[in-house]
């Protein structure tokens, strides 16, 4: 899938996001790569599929370009590259609302059976869940 069809979600900085040098900490933006793969999956995956799986990360690759300051507004815009057995990756931009990226990511997820916490392969049907267009969704909480 490419990054046309990408799910977006809007992050409001909080003010427990801030470092001692007064802008957004690595680990936040760890935590909204993770909140829009979240909200992606949850918008696009039918509720049968919800129940039945669940995901797990193997590894984030993180590029930091640019601080994010108090009070930003940010758009984090997730989509999916291509499944291979029990992982898909997952590509986010977290950029400004003036489209000024500030991270990107890269993350290899793991699909686990919700009941046995057994690997599963990713499915046909997930992957047309979740590489179809969706409507924007609202900001977060």
């Amino acid at each position: 899938m490419s990054s046309a069809h990408a799910f977006t979600l809007r992050v409001a900085v909080r003010p427990d996001d801030i470092d001692p040098q007064r802008h957004v900490n690595n680990v936040a933006f760890v935590r909204y790569v993770q909140e829009a793969a979240v909200a992606h999956w949850r918008a696009a995956a039918p509720k049968d599929l919800q129940a039945s799986f669940t995901w797990v990360v193997r590894r984030h690759e993180i590029d930091y370009l640019r601080p994010g300051l108090p009070g930003d507004e940010l758009v984090a815009r997730t989509w999916v590259g291509e499944p291979a057995g029990a992982t898909w990756e997952r590509f986010t931009e977290i950029s400004r609302s003036d489209g000024q990226v500030l991270v990107t990511a890269r993350t290899v997820w793991v699909l686990l059976d919700a009941a046995t916490g057994r690997l599963r392969r990713v499915e046909r049907s997930m992957v047309e869940s979740l590489t179809r267009a969706l409507p924007e969704n609202s900001p977060a909480e």
